[in-house]
């Protein structure tokens, strides 16, 4: 039988771990105070965590990127992630990054109407198309959001021109046989309405499943796995392992403009 809290135990595997959530940060932290022009903790919602930032390029923006941090639906918020908007501002694009309520409070169903909520706020202040990223829990909640039962307004969804999930967990299946499911209190039913790789994706979803090659194995095999589902049903689907990366690197050169994460991202 699987192991799946081993399965879905990413800092176990990764040496010094913790060293990585303050170096994030950090860098989120001095990239916010380097006089980049930004609106923070603009309200998308009434909740507390219901705040998102965003930065604006130096010019009128070509588009939207939005991104969706991890943490397993239960840690973390938009202020470790601030530094990753560097890449696609250099490329023209407004970036806004969103925090929203966790599990316990929340449940899963609950934080995939908030991000929908988030894009549709970020959508209304930023004209042109709109590229999702996100990060581990990140990346199941952007996927969410070109589902055909997605809680995101039709004509927002229409201007979706990229989705890129970096290490998502796409099948919540197997999460209600963890620990992790005291916080996240997922049902059998709840993980499957959840699941994108058990959903029917948007006519014209272009998705990129990006995952470290040196990540745990369940989650190369859910990129693999949303990559095969979504594409039986025809959406543009590709899967791409990092060389050397890890969960908790793999993200990091979204703050690099010409890096090959920040190209894919922006659809070049």
């Amino acid at each position: 039988m699987t192991d799946w809290d081993d399965a879905f135990n990413n800092s176990g595997y990764i040496p010094n771990a913790p060293e990585y959530f303050a170096a994030w940060e950090q860098r989120a932290k001095a990239f916010r105070e380097s006089g980049i022009k930004s609106d923070l903790s603009l309200d998308y919602g009434p909740a507390d965590r219901q705040k998102l930032d965003l930065f604006h390029p130096a010019t009128k923006p070509k588009g939207l990127v939005v991104f969706v941090h991890g943490g397993y639906w239960m840690k973390l918020n938009r202020s470790y992630f601030s530094h990753l908007a560097a890449g696609p501002l250099a490329n023209g694009r407004a970036v806004a990054i969103p925090s929203y309520t966790l599990a316990p409070d929340a449940r899963i169903s609950g934080i995939t109407r908030e991000i929908a909520q988030a894009v549709m706020f970020a959508a209304s202040r930023i004209d042109g198309p709109i590229h999702l990223s996100g990060h581990s829990a990140g990346g199941h909640l952007v996927a969410r959001m070109i589902c055909t039962d997605s809680p995101i307004d039709p004509v927002v969804q229409a201007r979706i021109a990229k989705v890129v999930s970096i290490s998502g967990v796409h099948d919540l299946r197997n999460l209600v046989k963890t620990k992790m499911n005291d916080m996240l209190q997922l049902t059998p039913e709840e993980a499957t309405a959840e699941s994108p790789c058990l959903g029917k994706p948007i006519a014209g979803a272009n998705v990129t499943c990006w995952v470290g090659a040196d990540e745990r194995p369940e989650f190369i095999r859910q990129s693999h796995l949303l990559h095969d589902m979504w594409g039986k049903q025809g959406a543009t689907m590709d899967v791409y392992l990092d060389p050397d990366k890890h969960h908790f690197n793999v993200i990091g050169s979204l703050n690099l403009p010409n890096s090959k994460l920040t190209q894919t991202l922006l659809g070049k």
